[in-house]
C-alpha cells in the first residue's frame, strides 16, 4: 500500500460532523461486534456524548477503537435525570449533535432515556436514532411463539398490590407478551404467571442472550416452573408468553367450531380453518385441536 493509499485510508476512518440533534443508540446487549457501523459512526462523530453508565460506553468506545477526546461524556440515568436533562438540553439548542446510549440494548426499552426524548421533542428540537440491539425482540424471535402481535410489558411491579393487578391487566391482551425480570424472581414470577394466567400457556424463557452461557428454555408457563425447582439462574432475562387461546372467541365457540370441522377434516386442517375464521393463533387452535381428538375422538 503507498502513502497516498495510506492517506486516504486514514481519512476514510475519521468522524464527520453530525448534524445537530440527539441520536439514540442502541448498544450491544452481550457481544460487543453487535454494535452497528452507523452506532460506532455516531459515537465517533457527536459533539457530546450521554450515557446510562458511562464506564460501559468508555469499555464499548475502546473495543471498537473510538477516541474520547476532549468530548464531554455526560452521566444521565434515573437518579440524575433531572439535573443531566438541562445540560443536553443546552447543548442541543447551541446546535451540538449528542449521542445518548443505553447500557445495553435500545434506548426507551426499559432504559432511562425517555425522559430526555421526550424533553428533547418539547423543545421542538430533532431526535433520531441509530437502531440496533434488543433483548425483547432476540428474545421473541428465539421463542417461537406468533411474532404477528406482541406486547413488551417490562418488568412486573415489585409491590405484591400492584404486581397481581398488572398481571391482571396484561393476562387477556390477545398478543404474545414480553416481560424482563430478575433471576432471584424468575421463580416467583413463573408460579404467579401459573396461578394467573393458567399453566398451559407457551413460553420461552431467554437467558444471557447473546453471550457466552445463552440459554432458551421453551414449554409451557407450568412445565417452565416446574423445571427451575431449587435452580438459581444468573444473567438477565427476558420470559415470551404466547396469547392466551380464546381472546377473540369463547372457549366454547371455539370447541363447537373444532368439533364439527374435525368431523370432516384431519387435525392439522381442521386447526387452520377455526384459526382463520375466528381470528385465533394457528399454533394454539392446533394444541387444542389436538386435546379435544385425543380426549373424546373427534377427527381423524
Amino acid at each position: 500500500m503507498d502513502q497516498d493509499d495510506q492517506t486516504d485510508m486514514a481519512a476514510g476512518m475519521r468522524a464527520r460532523p453530525l448534524v445537530a440533534g440527539l441520536y439514540l443508540v442502541s448498544t450491544p446487549i452481550g457481544a460487543a461486534r453487535d454494535i452497528t457501523l452507523r452506532a460506532l459512526d455516531v459515537l465517533a462523530g457527536a459533539d457530546v456524548l450521554a450515557a446510562e453508565d458511562t464506564r460501559t460506553l468508555r469499555h464499548l468506545m475502546d473495543i471498537h477503537g473510538i477516541k474520547l477526546g476532549g468530548r464531554p461524556l455526560v452521566a444521565y440515568h434515573d437518579h440524575n435525570g433531572a439535573e443531566a436533562r438541562p445540560r443536553i438540553l443546552r447543548a442541543l439548542a447551541e446546535g451540538k449533535s449528542v449521542a445518548y446510549a443505553s447500557e445495553a440494548g435500545t434506548p426507551m426499552v426499559a432504559d432511562p432515556g425517555y425522559q430526555l426524548a421526550r424533553a428533547v421533542i418539547e423543545a421542538g428540537l430533532p431526535v433520531t436514532a441509530a437502531p440496533g440491539p434488543s433483548a425483547a425482540i432476540m428474545a421473541l424471535s428465539l421463542s417461537g411463539l406468533p411474532s404477528d402481535r406482541f406486547l413488551f410489558a417490562g418488568f412486573p411491579p415489585s409491590q405484591a398490590g400492584a404486581r397481581a393487578r398488572w398481571l391482571d391487566e396484561i393476562g387477556t391482551v390477545p398478543a404474545t407478551i414480553i416481560l424482563y425480570e430478575s433471576p432471584k424472581r424468575i421463580y416467583r414470577l413463573l408460579g404467579e404467571l401459573c396461578e394467573r394466567w393458567g399453566d398451559g400457556r407457551d413460553a420461552a424463557l431467554c437467558r444471557e442472550l447473546t453471550k457466552r452461557f445463552e440459554e432458551v428454555r421453551r414449554g409451557t408457563l407450568g412445565a417452565l416452573r416446574d423445571g427451575l425447582v431449587d435452580v438459581a439462574l444468573k444473567g438477565e432475562i427476558a420470559l415470551v408468553v404466547g396469547r392466551p387461546l380464546a381472546v377473540a372467541a369463547d372457549a366454547a365457540d371455539v370447541d363447537a367450531a373444532l368439533r364439527a370441522a374435525l368431523g370432516r377434516l384431519h387435525v392439522k386442517q381442521a386447526a387452520a380453518e377455526v384459526a382463520e375464521a375466528l381470528g385465533l393463533p394457528r399454533r394454539d387452535v392446533y394444541q387444542r385441536a389436538l386435546a379435544l381428538k385425543d380426549g373424546d375422538g373427534d377427527g381423524r
